[in-house]
């Protein structure tokens, strides 16, 4: 099966149960009229997700970006500096943003593509309150490294791990990781519940401030305790969420399959290379390559383009970049690569056929 003009193999597609088991789990917010509010499909769904990451709690939330700012108010970061990556999505620093932060951006290990460690200290002020990693395309960070860091100078810990929520790292989920982490539901991750994510604190207080937090700042009582935000998850998403849940393990065998069939035809190529990772600690959500140059990449873009194939380049530009979000910080590092890397298709969509197809489209250059 190869793209045409009238059906186009983009860079994700959404991983979905049938329309009928969606169906059959809305029967009961139809029938009851329990949309919201901490429905019993939406603790269900919490329920379910800590058996599969092995956790013991977690909060439900509407999407990733609220589950950063949830996350940051939760530990009560309003205002100071917090250091994280210029290589993530804008939703890592909007986020930031929105709660009267300042991000700061230090620069990223060029292989790994995460944070470096090794440069934080030097971003650190009387103003920094906290450091924000962020899990590219499911790499962990140096998590012990960047938590010895953080202890030594009284900092909080975020971790942004819209990629990374079904990655272990040492014998547990990378979500356990930090003094909060945020992970994201949407469409485009390896299971999604159309929009939504969640927070992970190990911490009981923490938890508990978490889901006030989404809700308005009510506690168990339904008493009004601090200033929230509608952060919730409705009964629809979740029911959506335990309906792909069922097919995850199907999912991300497909996805690591695909990476595989990629790596093996493209691994040979002497102008591109792949995010260093321990195989054991990936989920392979994303199908990254990065290139020798830009204008090798843009001429590769454009040939898989009029093939019906659409690629992207996460994350272009780099976030110091960005005037609408930050003032420009030089990133030599993080500017580099992304401006030479771009994620193939990889999705239930794409067969051999595909991955053949594109393959020999990259190592034409």
């Amino acid at each position: 099966m190869q793209p045409t003009k009238n059906k186009p193999l983009f860079v994700t597609s959404p991983s979905l149960a049938s329309i009928e088991e969606f169906a059959s789990l809305l029967v009961d917010p139809w029938e009851t009229g329990v949309l919201t509010h901490n429905g019993p499909l939406v603790q269900r769904l919490e329920k379910e997700l800590c058996e599969k990451w092995r956790i013991s709690q977690m909060v439900a939330v509407n999407n990733g970006t609220i589950a950063i700012q949830l996350a940051l108010k939760a530990l009560d970061l309003d205002s100071g500096e917090i250091i994280t990556t210029p290589f993530s999505w804008v939703a890592s620093c909007s986020a930031i943003l929105w709660e009267r932060c300042t991000p700061v951006f230090v620069d990223i290990d060029p292989a790994t593509l995460n944070i470096d460690p090794q440069k934080i200290e030097d971003a650190i002020t009387h103003r920094t309150k906290a450091i924000m990693g962020v899990h590219v395309f499911s790499n962990p960070c140096d998590v012990e490294a960047i938590q010895t860091i953080a202890d030594k100078y009284g900092l909080k810990v975020i971790y942004d791990g819209a990629h990374a929520a079904y990655t272990n790292y040492k014998g547990k989920s990378i979500l356990e990781y930090g003094d909060v982490s945020a992970t994201s539901f949407h469409a485009t991750k390896l299971f999604n519940t159309a929009e939504g994510g969640a927070c992970v604190a190990v911490d009981h207080d923490i938890h508990e401030r978490l889901k006030r937090l989404r809700f308005f700042g009510h506690d168990d009582s339904k008493e009004v305790v601090e200033d929230g935000c509608n952060g919730k998850m409705t009964e629809i998403h979740a029911a959506l969420g335990l309906a792909n849940l069922k097919y995850l393990d199907q999912v991300m065998a497909h996805r690591k399959w695909i990476f595989e069939g990629y790596h093996q035809r493209l691994n040979h190529l002497d102008f591109l290379s792949f995010q260093k990772f321990n195989p054991d600690e990936y989920n392979y959500s994303y199908m990254p390559v990065v290139f020798d140059s830009e204008d090798r990449l843009l001429r590769v873009e454009r040939n898989l383009k009029e093939a019906s194939v659409y690629p992207r380049r996460y994350f272009y530009p780099s976030l110091n970049t960005m005037k609408a979000v930050s003032a420009y910080q030089p990133m030599p590092l993080s500017e580099d690569v992304a401006q030479r890397i771009l994620c193939l298709p990889s999705h239930n969509g794409v067969t051999e056929e595909y991955i053949q197809m594109i393959s020999g489209i990259i190592a034409k250059g």
